[in-house]
């Protein structure tokens, strides 16, 4: 990486674009969250493609690299090259990726291989999660969920499996659990029950699961704690998060694993689990 750069990986840039995020305007609010949560893509795409998926002209991108002290766009793109694997996009169709994947690599995969690439990715996103997750954040997040009245969940669509685990794994607690899972569209009205207190777990991740937010937006209103799980701080479901325990889950041949996210749920399920069988004990004794 050259000497010129004023940030020595891309992880400190990011760190400089959440600090100085409240202070953006909403064009470049839009840009850096897209940064954060699109790092992969960001490496294979020109300023113009960069631009187009941030909803924003091309001189708009150049602008917020030069408002963190980069050249421009080029640079700021160097910043992830340097740090980043190449990947296929990952918000293509499932059949332009694989149709993709076969062109890139010459021919047909053995099936073994296209495991192995996939064990590997997951491998590597499970080591970065060791690396990064937030000690304080975490103990925060299980306090609150030891102290609700009721915990409530909330995942769709790709996250819909986390908030099932969670809704399994909870139920084992002797905390109430709402698990509001869509069937018949009836999750608003679930929502009523929601009391100041309760605390919700919501699971979302880039683009962003519109029921899921409303989900939100809802229970903050009336009082409710948010404990989120999402790729970004920057985005929407971070806005109204009490605690925000971020995860980014590694994408192979474009496809992006549960893996990380996954094993984060468990684990704020069995600190939780801990934290209340300790009191459990301490007041039967």
């Amino acid at each position: 990486m050259s000497e010129s750069l004023p940030y020595a990986d891309a992880d400190q840039f990011l760190a400089a674009v959440r600090a100085g995020f409240p202070q953006l305007s909403r064009q470049l609010k839009a840009i850096a969250q897209y940064v954060e949560s699109h790092r992969e893509q960001l490496v294979l795409d020109g300023v113009n493609e960069s631009a187009r998926h941030c909803g924003v002209q091309p001189s708009a991108m150049v602008r917020f690299a030069k408002h963190f002290g980069l050249s421009g766009y080029s640079q700021m793109q160097a910043l992830f090259r340097a740090a980043a694997a190449r990947q296929l996009a990952p918000n293509r169709d499932y059949r332009d990726r694989l149709r993709a994947l076969i062109g890139s690599k010459g021919g047909p995969l053995a099936p073994a291989d296209i495991a192995h690439e996939v064990i590997a990715g997951s491998l590597d996103s499970l080591e970065a999660l060791q690396r990064e997750v937030d000690g304080e954040r975490f103990g925060q997040a299980v306090e609150m969920l030891v102290e609700a009245p009721s915990i409530w969940l909330v995942a769709s669509r790709r996250a819909f499996p986390v908030g099932a685990y969670l809704a399994y794994a909870l139920q084992h607690t002797s905390k109430p659990i709402q698990w509001l899972n869509g069937l018949g569209h009836m999750q608003q009205g679930q929502l009523r029950a929601i009391q100041p207190g309760d605390v919700m777990i919501a699971v979302s991740f880039a683009p962003y699961a519109e029921e899921t937010l409303a989900c939100v937006r809802t229970a903050a209103a009336q009082g409710a704690r948010i404990v989120a799980l999402s790729d970004s701080a920057l985005g929407p479901l971070a806005e109204h998060a009490s605690v925000l325990l971020q995860v980014q889950d590694g994408a192979t041949f474009g496809f992006r694993s549960l893996t990380s996210t996954l094993c984060l749920a468990q684990s704020l399920f069995l600190a939780v689990a801990y934290r209340l069988e300790i009191e459990y004990t301490s007041t039967a004794h």
